[in-house]
């Protein structure tokens, strides 16, 4: 397996640009399910998990091609309605293919999925909204079938114990696109990505409005047609970078910072003493070019996680870092996913000063942290140590970094590029075909999404 050595201390500096957002472009992949004419994606990140994706689509049928930062795709065996386990088990948003699987080839069986190991995530209310909406699912030996000879609309509410579900307003949306009549998704998530996926669907023919606020009000159409559709900025990856600039002390022009999108986040890091300056805002103001350096000394705070617009947990873990270089006692507290905390025994290894209570992290901070090696338990666990490292004396080796190659395009060479000591060295030969497993190095990563085509 990869892991990262990095040479803490340095300053960063440089101008990076914000990729497209993991999150959006993979139920955006599963919209090429609901047609059978070509959508096309751009401004797509060469990720482990686009990757996976893309090889689930051409399980089901999907034909998909690849150019810069693009991929196109399009239906050519609408017959083929299985996913398997093999396939599903590393990836928990392959349950996004489920609703439109349902709504266009009216069945699909599909393995229980899996991805990052951080506690229990449920997909009850997936499977509660489709039979709302007329699917007769049934869950045996690890693999849920779901069959409805036409999906009809219906109230569906997706509030759950920790707020509404992302990829479950995702699925339940784009299902609805296709159903019989009028559904409304009380409860719905509001996450800028929803919306993201909501301007697709209706530039392929889908009537959707409320996308972005808890109700969303879909009338159902008989069919879609293709489209083309740039992939929004990442706000986690753009998030990371910020909170990159921050710990280091540096300074870092970033370019499709997605501004509104963040304004929790931004508001934190401004309250620690993080100044977040717009240089170029877009047109719409919804991205802009942003320059970020800090204070010689940073405050401490208090942050929840919450669903949007409140602080994203994906970015929990990252500002947990950063914390320990505040002056003060910070507080964390997990709103989202309670038991999301396994970055916390590895800050501690490197000298962090934490205390866990529960779904709460008491850090104290003002002390340096040391080089240590450390190991990655899930994507923002990874990106945290990460960070961690860069700020921290001495040598620190991050493990098993497959995890970030998930959600991060080239993090090492972007990080390389702004100035950080960090290199990523294979425990195997290069010959080694398994050293590219789950996309390996990123440019490994665009070659295997090649291969398997």
């Amino acid at each position: 397996m990869d892991k990262f050595v990095i040479q803490g201390g340095h300053r960063l500096s440089g101008r990076v640009r914000v990729e497209g957002a993991k999150n959006a472009a993979l139920p955006l992949m599963a919209t090429s399910l609901l047609t059978n004419e070509e959508v096309t994606l751009t401004n797509v990140a060469s990720l482990a998990d686009i990757a996976s994706m893309r090889k689930l689509l051409g399980m089901l049928g999907v034909e998909a091609h690849l150019g810069d930062d693009r991929v196109s795709m399009q239906t050519k065996d609408p017959n083929a309605i299985e996913a398997p386990y093999e396939q599903v088990r590393t990836m928990r948003a392959s349950i996004c293919v489920l609703g439109p699987m349902v709504a266009r080839r009216k069945r699909a069986v599909l393995s229980m999925p899996g991805g990052c190991a951080f506690g229990d995530r449920p997909v009850d209310l997936h499977l509660r909204g489709l039979e709302k909406l007329g699917a007769k699912i049934e869950l045996k030996n690890g693999y849920i079938t779901a069959s409805a000879d036409r999906l009809k609309g219906a109230t569906v509410f997706l509030g759950g114990p920790y707020g509404s579900t992302v990829t479950g307003t995702a699925n339940i949306m784009s299902a609805a696109t296709l159903a019989q009549g009028r559904t409304v998704i009380e409860s719905a998530a509001c996450e800028p990505e929803i919306v993201d996926l909501a301007d697709m669907l209706i530039s392929m023919g889908a009537k959707i409005r409320g996308a972005g606020g808890p109700r969303i009000i879909i009338d159902g159409v008989d069919e879609l047609g293709g489209t083309t559709h740039r992939v929004m900025p990442d706000r986690i990856v753009a998030g990371t970078y910020a909170i990159a600039s921050a710990i280091t002390n540096g300074e870092i022009i970033i370019d499709d910072f997605p501004f509104d999108s963040l304004l929790a986040v931004v508001d934190r890091l401004s309250l620690i003493g993080v100044n977040i300056h717009k240089i170029t805002p877009d047109a719409d103001d919804r991205c802009c070019t942003v320059r970020v350096t800090s204070e010689r000394q940073l405050k401490p705070a208090v942050i929840t996680t919450q669903p949007h617009p409140g602080f994203p947990t994906d970015l929990q873990a990252q500002f947990m870092a950063l914390l320990c270089y505040a002056q003060g006692n910070s507080v964390i507290t997990e709103k989202i996913y309670p038991e999301r905390f396994m970055h916390v025994p590895e800050l501690a290894r490197m000298g962090a000063q934490l205390l866990r209570h529960g779904p709460t992290v008491v850090i104290s901070g003002g002390s340096r942290l040391v080089g240590a090696e450390v190991m990655a338990s899930d994507l923002r666990a990874s990106a945290s140590l990460v960070l961690a490292g860069l700020a921290a004396d001495g040598e620190t080796t991050v493990n098993r970094v497959y995890h970030l190659d998930r959600g991060y395009q080239r993090m090492e060479e972007t990080l390389r590029q702004l100035g950080a000591k960090i290199e990523r060295v294979s425990d195997r030969p290069a010959s080694d075909p398994s050293v590219l497993r789950g996309a390996g190095m990123a440019a490994g990563a665009a070659q295997s999404m090649q291969d398997e085509s």
